[in-house]
């Protein structure tokens, strides 16, 4: 089977991303999944098309997105995406949409398909914070997670898929007061996440 697994590009003057970094840490195949590894740009513009002709080569049996969310103590796989864009910056490309809707015609919401509590269960089980999320925000992580599951129920692909926050890891809060988590935690938390599955 194939997993596909993604992260952002650094925004917001970080230099990396630790959703990327752990994704390029993951091993090439977990359990019975094969992993089809990504980096998503942090722009609203070019997030979903550059994930979208990825789905529709490799077919995938599951996505797990993951991005950056810097300040949280856990590691959290996010309960629903919202239909608005409302940022708080301007994405990489100065882009900063001001409370619009992802797509006009398209639902309030849509609830991942990712087993939440099960992965956020297995994460706490191999000794690291975790917990489930209400709210991807309003920025690109939420918008590619909605953009993501409504491309999947538009074309009547019935896989599992949804988000993951991590938190900074520790080359990034040298000069903030900030939660932070070594990278290899994030790796491991994610793979526990994966196995879940």
């Amino acid at each position: 089977m194939k997993l596909c697994v993604t992260g952002f590009s650094p925004f917001g003057g970080e230099p990396i991303n630790p959703s990327y970094e752990t994704v390029k840490g993951l091993p090439d195949r977990i359990g019975p999944f094969t992993l089809i590894k990504a980096e998503i740009p942090t722009s609203f513009s070019r997030a979903f098309s550059t994930l979208r002709p990825i789905i529709e080569a490799q077919n995938p049996d599951g996505i797990i997105l993951l991005g950056q969310a810097g300040g949280r103590t856990a590691i959290t796989p996010e309960r629903v995406a919202i239909n608005v864009m409302d940022a708080s910056r301007p994405d990489n490309d100065g882009d900063s949409p001001s409370d619009l809707p992802i797509d006009p015609l398209g639902p309030a919401a849509y609830f991942s398909s990712l087993p939440i509590k099960k992965m956020a269960q297995a994460i706490t089980d191999a000794g690291l914070p975790a917990a489930i999320s209400n709210t991807a925000g309003t920025y690109v992580c939420n918008f590619l997670m909605y953009r993501t599951l409504h491309f999947l129920t538009e074309t009547h692909r019935d896989i599992p898929c949804g988000f993951i926050h991590v938190p900074f890891i520790p080359e990034q809060v040298k000069d903030k007061n900030a939660f932070s988590l070594p990278l290899s935690h994030l790796i491991s938390g994610i793979e526990a996440a994966i196995l879940a599955l």
